[in-house]
């Protein structure tokens, strides 16, 4: 199953839920990143935040959706729809049924104040992705993988963690 989270810039959070799902995923399951509007980089606070959690960055990057290696099963997007962000809907009918959910995430990317309070809001995003990550490998994926009313159905309720 390949799992695409998807936000704007994909710079900050589609790229730690990106790395950290590759971490934590079992055999068959595999992440990707992609942004409807891509910086082109990936932000240092991001490497260095998942370089301290010990998680591997090699192969990230910022790129868009239509540079993706391969399609996509489950869309996940990221952005923080309550900070007004815009969403990019992901809609390629080519693909067919592709399950989408929303976890959204606050864009650490805009974050100010003290190098601390910055770095805070990193590790926060970065917490509440891992740990919707980790309550979606918790799941019995084998089955679900057969069961995609259910499985969309622990998507949704997931995203709902932390929001």
């Amino acid at each position: 199953m390949n799992v695409l989270f998807l936000c704007t810039g994909n710079s900050c959070r589609s790229i730690l839920a990106e790395a950290t799902f590759n971490h934590l995923a079992p055999a068959g399951w595999h992440a990707l990143s992609a942004g409807s509007q891509p910086t082109g980089q990936v932000h240092p606070r991001s490497l260095a935040l998942l370089a301290r959690e010990q998680i591997s960055t090699a192969g990230v990057a910022s790129k868009s959706w239509d540079h993706l290696p391969a399609a996509p099963d489950i869309v996940i997007t990221v952005c923080a729809s309550a900070a007004g962000e815009t969403c990019p809907a992901y809609l390629n009918p080519a693909l067919g049924p592709v399950l989408r959910a929303h976890w959204g995430v606050d864009d650490p990317a805009h974050a100010s104040g003290t190098e601390a309070e910055i770095d805070a809001a990193f590790v926060r995003a970065y917490r509440i992705l891992r740990t919707r990550i980790e309550a979606l490998l918790a799941l019995p994926l084998a089955q679900l993988q057969q069961d995609k009313v259910q499985l969309q159905a622990e998507l949704n309720r997931i995203g709902a963690l932390l929001a």
